[in-house]
């Protein structure tokens, strides 16, 4: 009896519950993936004091003599030219998040539509992006990155001339949308024939408004897991770049910190390969912790 009546007052708490706050109370549950969100929170909120010149504005500072060690007052150690090695690892957070974040939204903002555009109408229009999504996918996607990135460099469009940090963004959106795509494509084909849109159809709603109005809602969650999880290999991709010279110029990144260290191990200074190396295993882990946390959350199969 106790039992029976404790799963009753766990039904009749979740009725009028949303799917989003009950997955949100999924999510909580799993203290690891709090852990890793309170880390993520810090990266963005260093980010963001980058960004608005509130932290390490004055990167370029010497405060030290070269290659000076760590100590207490260094954290990390200083540089070649006597810069503090924390200061351009702390800057290089605002340009990984802002790759990562503007080549996620550009990747998305093309991915969705297309996919649902694909899936719901089926036909010649289906076959059109299908063949264009496979010819992308044919190519790897390393050399189709640095591929893009070439040809953006020092590009001007709508008479802005593009930078080389712009030019990542741009890289890495534009050859990165292919995945999702073909997940939504999947995706609006099963829900295209469910009950809501019959209904929909027979309220007499564009094919337009179901798709943007109805279908795409009910496939956020996979945009938000795909998200995550792809936001960390963006991250990856600008320190690739970054370290092959294509990305950030005249600013710290992650990748440029890589770079210079190489010749640096030689000589026995270590500390801005740690720095960087913690920098970017620190996301990383949080991300993909969290990441995997979420689409558990998320899943609809799932109820723990």
């Amino acid at each position: 009896m106790t039992t029976i009546s404790t799963e009753l007052d766990s039904s009749v708490a979740s009725v009028g519950r949303s799917l989003w706050y009950d997955a949100w109370l999924r999510f909580k549950r799993k203290k690891l993936a709090m852990v890793m969100l309170v880390i993520l929170g810090i990266y963005v909120a260093v980010g963001i004091g980058v960004a608005a010149g509130w932290l390490a504005a004055d990167w370029n500072q010497e405060v030290g003599p070269s290659y000076a060690a760590p100590s207490w007052e260094i954290p990390f150690g200083t540089d070649i030219f006597g810069q503090s090695v924390f200061r351009k690892m702390i800057y290089g957070t605002k340009i990984s998040l802002s790759v990562a974040l503007f080549a996620s939204l550009l990747s998305i903002g093309i991915g969705v539509p297309m996919g649902a555009i694909a899936g719901f109408f089926g036909g010649v229009v289906d076959e059109v992006i299908v063949w264009v999504y496979s010819t992308l996918s044919s190519i790897p996607g390393l050399l189709l990155i640095l591929a893009f990135a070439y040809a953006l460099q020092d590009v001007s469009l709508f008479g802005v001339k593009l930078t080389g940090i712009t030019s990542v963004y741009l890289a890495l959106g534009l050859t990165s949308w292919v995945g999702l795509c073909r997940l939504i494509r999947g995706e609006v084909i099963k829900h295209k024939g469910r009950d809501y849109v019959t209904a929909a159809t027979a309220y007499g709603a564009s094919k337009t408004r179901i798709i943007f109005r109805h279908v795409i809602p009910n496939v956020t969650h996979l945009i938000l897991i795909d998200f995550s999880l792809r936001f960390v290999g963006f991250i990856h991709a600008e320190v690739i770049l970054s370290f092959l010279g294509l990305g950030a110029k005249d600013e710290p990144s992650w990748g440029v910190m890589i770079d210079d260290a190489r010749l640096e191990l030689s000589r026995g200074y270590w500390w801005q390969m740690a720095a960087a190396t913690v920098a970017i295993f620190g996301i990383s882990l949080a991300l993909n912790i969290a990441g995997d946390a979420l689409r558990d959350a998320l899943d609809p199969k799932i109820r723990d």
